[in-house]
């Protein structure tokens, strides 16, 4: 706070005391008592006008208000997205109220009695804010529902899920690849898998792919989106990749580059011509359904070969055998 004030009877600028002693208000038809501040010229004595003394006093007969009607502090209020690592805007969004209105006592205005009471609940119990949180996560971005789901699990001391890789990188792909369609994501995440053992022997995630008659498929992503057909899955937002390598995020770009640039039924036709879905079918007839396993070893290999069939040197050498591919429907 600046002490320094203009006064009415020195007419100059001068250093102020301030003083406190129990003052009254008005407030909504009753009066309350608070301690109240005045400031006194250190020259003349005189009362003199500043501003923040006098947005403190309000505060203060605010506050024996909300204390005499149990309403929440203003620094409680103030408290909550700090403590739950969330925007006001997004938090009025979760409670299903206008979006400003946390914003709105989150700057001063006194809440309704039933609103003062579940925030006041919110700031005493994460388990019932976790559980608000889950219930409206829907109307919040991805970002935000995580950043501040991760924060009410640490209040809790309850250990973060960690996401399976094979779906942060059906997330990569769905972002990257805005048009996919089901049955071409089934296709490059098999690509992925195979790619990835080639280039740095290790399998990017441990589901395992079947032999289905359109080719390989992971069960699981089916199950999530087969109700697209084969119609694009849409997009998606900024997945997180901060638990990605960035020779994975090199892999999947080629694969978003040099594999995703094809359809589906093309996609299907380079695995008909592959030996992991041939081997694994076996003798099956064309249209038969089954659940066979390909090998994730089998898989491994034959990729392996791939790679040095074409000699490639960096994933972006995947473009070479997926022309070639091509270039044989």
């Amino acid at each position: 706070m600046n002490r320094i004030v203009f006064c009415p009877e020195c007419r100059q600028d001068v250093r102020f005391s301030v003083r406190e002693q129990l003052g009254s208000a008005e407030l909504k038809g009753a009066v309350y008592e608070f301690m109240a501040k005045t400031a006194h010229c250190d020259e003349c004595g005189m009362e003199v006008y500043v501003p923040e003394i006098e947005d403190e006093n309000l505060k203060a007969l605010y506050d024996a208000y909300r204390q005499k009607h149990g309403i929440i502090s203003l620094e409680d209020i103030r408290e909550i997205p700090e403590k739950y690592n969330i925007g006001k805007r997004p938090l009025s969004l979760l409670l299903g109220w206008g979006e400003q209105t946390f914003s709105r006592y989150y700057e001063g205005d006194m809440p309704a009695k039933q609103y003062s009471e579940k925030l006041t609940q919110i700031l005493s119990d994460p388990a019932y804010y976790l559980s608000l949180l889950e219930t409206g996560k829907g109307n919040l971005s991805k970002v935000a529902y995580e950043k501040s789901k991760v924060a009410t699990e640490r209040l809790l001391s309850i250990p973060p899920i960690t996401q399976k890789k094979l779906e942060i990188v059906v997330e990569y792909l769905l972002f990257e690849c805005q048009d996919i369609t089901h049955l071409a994501l089934q296709k490059a995440l098999y690509y992925v898998q195979g790619f990835h053992k080639a280039f740095f022997g290790s399998f990017i995630f441990e589901e395992d792919c079947e032999a289905w008659v359109h080719g390989p498929v992971y069960r699981d992503i089916y199950r999530r989106f087969s109700g697209y057909c084969y119609d694009p899955i849409g997009s998606v937002e900024q997945p997180d990749t901060s638990a990605m390598s960035a020779e994975e995020k090199v892999l999947l770009d080629s694969i978003v580059k040099h594999i995703c640039c094809y359809s589906g039924k093309t996609l299907e036709s380079f695995t008909h011509g592959e030996m992991p879905w041939i081997s694994t079918r076996g003798n099956l007839p064309a249209n038969a359904s089954t659940n066979k396993v390909i090998p994730k070893q089998m898989i491994g290999e034959y990729f392996t070969l791939v790679k040095d069939k074409y000699s490639m040197l960096t994933p972006a050498n995947i473009k070479d055998y997926a022309q070639d591919m091509f270039s044989k429907i």
